[in-house]
């Protein structure tokens, strides 16, 4: 009866310390696919940012007029060379 009950026990306490690990391995690979959309949403973001700019850039510089860049204390300004050959 005593190697029953010990068995039992040892049973009990191996199920406890698997459903703790379990958990924990659900708990990491969760935060692993949190993490994998995050960053996938922000290299979305970046490159509509990207692509916006590029566009607004090419859209303001075909009107013949000169479009200011600036990056820190550094000021481009730009045209389409297109207006150079009217």
């Amino acid at each position: 009866m005593r190697d029953n009950k010990t068995l039992m026990r040892a049973i009990w306490i191996l199920s406890v310390l698997l459903l703790i690990a379990l958990s924990y391995i659900s708990y990491e690979v969760y935060q692993k696919v949190q993490l994998e959309k995050q960053n996938v949403a922000a290299s979305y973001g970046y490159q509509l940012g990207y692509s916006d700019a590029v566009a607004s850039l090419m859209q303001q510089a075909s009107t013949c007029q000169t479009v200011p860049i600036t990056l820190g204390n550094q000021t481009l300004n730009l045209i389409a060379l297109e207006c150079f050959e009217k």
